[in-house]
């Protein structure tokens, strides 16, 4: 730029001709005439031509190639080196294979980028919520049982509603969606769900959803509507999916403990009724103030609420049983072999009716295989290496009060003698049977005594520290000495 002012100052203040312009400055008349008489000197925005001689004439049909390659299997596509070949077979290439690979590379990343979706960012008025199901770790009677926990999120206000439930099948489904409703005093008029087996029977090819027959009466009931995402586009209901992962993070950290389902479904309600008393993560407002305005939106609960329950039948065979929910259920004598039962399975329970709709039996509904025993041999050699943080530990939460204060004793040397024991036993014996022992004996008895009791009790390989011989008459039980036979053997 400096010599192009030079010029233009030449020209406007010396008056310089451009012949005399183009000898001062050492350059070519025509581009002194350029400078000297240019009267535009805005940037232009021109497009750069890029520079391909061998392989301009050639970018069409590797392009076409790459596009055709969409269509057939992965393992049917070309490669860079197949482009080449075909290249030089067919179209007489002259360049090298490092130019074709090149630009091959160059291009399928152009391309993915072409092909790359765009999202938008949903609004979402007052009143409409979205709903999925995410799994959770739960602590019951010291084992962890895998819980769903279905979540009712609401985008405009960032409020959240939450049940957990044993399974996911369209009986819990159902109640948990009831009891969310329940929760918040009325129903969303829009709700946003993916295409879960609970609710959806089959996606026809125009897009239109064959719904259960239990979903449809569900919807009746309470007079929302449904919308479901496109398949395998979980960003359609981005705001919900966001609130599983929050939900899991805040509210099931540590895993929870939990007695009985009321209690557990007690707990998630309270933790996600404290989190509307923050502040919106993008409105300087509390979240409970903007959930009235979404409450405001709300249809009003039907007078009575949906009962939940699937209805099918069984044969009782010669046993007096039937067989329901992948479990034998014994009627008791309620029913005559051969004759036909109804059963209404809800969420939590099985109920048995006769022909006449008589109630013959109530069990509770089995959800089995989703119990884990906690590894409390690997546990306590966590907690051997650093014991000062066993006080501190979820896992001892989940420890019954005796052990609890068992393997917290303040004598750290002993700490670590307890620890060390309880890795021990845990690879031998159940929580119950070790927590019976040291409750009998108490904890400060040693440990010794304490692995003898159970080897004694329960079987195992240990002998037992102590052994009292009873088997002798009276009178002539010997002391454990050895004198005696020394003297039969003649030693002094």
């Amino acid at each position: 730029m400096p010599q192009q002012h030079y010029i233009r100052f030449l020209r406007e203040v010396e008056g310089c001709s451009v012949n005399e312009i183009a000898e001062r400055v050492g350059v070519h008349w025509r581009t002194a005439k350029k400078y000297a008489d240019q009267t535009d000197w805005n940037t232009s925005m021109t497009k750069r031509q890029s520079r391909s001689p061998v392989m301009g004439p050639f970018m069409e049909i590797v392009d076409t190639w790459l596009e055709e390659d969409r269509l057939v299997p992965r393992k049917q596509r070309h490669t860079g080196v197949r482009i080449f070949q075909r290249l030089c077979d067919e179209y007489q290439f002259t360049g090298g294979q490092r130019t074709v690979l090149a630009y091959v590379q160059k291009r399928k990343s152009e391309m993915e980028l072409e092909r790359a979706k765009t999202y938008e960012r949903l609004e979402h008025p007052p009143g409409e919520a979205q709903v999925d199901f995410t799994t959770i770790e739960v602590c019951q009677e010291h084992r962890l049982l895998t819980y769903k926990l279905l979540v009712m999120s609401f985008p405009y206000s960032n409020a959240a509603f939450v049940y957990p439930t044993p399974a996911e099948n369209q009986e819990c489904f159902l109640e948990a969606m009831r009891r969310c409703f329940e929760q918040m005093g009325g129903v969303p008029h829009r709700i946003w769900f993916d295409n879960l087996s609970a609710a959806v029977v089959h996606i026809e090819k125009q897009g239109e959803r064959q719904l259960t027959e239990g979903f449809q009466r569900f919807c009746a009931h309470y007079r929302f509507e449904a919308v479901f995402c496109n398949p395998y586009s979980g960003h359609e209901k981005g705001h919900v999916e966001n609130k599983c992962g929050y939900s899991k993070r805040n509210w099931a950290v540590p895993i929870p403990l939990y007695n009985s389902h009321e209690q557990l479904a007690a707990f998630f309600a309270e933790q996600a009724k404290r989190d509307r008393e923050r502040q919106h993560y993008a409105q300087n407002r509390c979240i409970a103030d903007l959930w009235e305005e979404d409450r405001r939106k709300l249809l009003t609960l039907p007078e009575h609420g949906f009962e939940a329950f699937r209805l099918g039948s069984a044969v009782v065979n010669k046993y007096g049983e039937i067989r329901a929910d992948e479990m034998t259920v014994p009627l008791l004598g309620a029913a005559t072999p051969g004759s036909e039962v109804l059963i209404q399975t809800f969420w939590d329970r099985l109920v048995i009716l006769n022909g006449q709709h008589q109630l013959i039996r109530e069990v509770p509904r089995p959800y089995t295989g989703r119990t884990v025993d906690i590894p409390w041999s690997q546990v306590c050699a966590g907690w051997l290496k650093k014991p000062r943080s066993v006080t501190h530990s979820q896992f001892l939460r989940m420890l019954p009060e005796i052990l609890q204060g068992y393997v917290t004793v303040k004598d750290l040397t002993k700490r670590k003698d307890r620890l060390q024991a309880m890795s021990h036993w845990c690879d031998i014996y159940t929580i119950e049977q070790i927590q019976e022992v040291i409750a009998l004996l108490g904890q400060d008895t040693p440990i010794t005594r304490i692995t003898a009791v159970l080897g004694v009790k329960y079987g195992s390989r240990d002998l037992p520290v102590t052994w009292e011989e009873t088997l002798s008459p009276p009178g002539t039980r010997a002391e454990g000495s050895l004198q005696r036979y020394d003297q039969l053997v003649g030693v002094i």
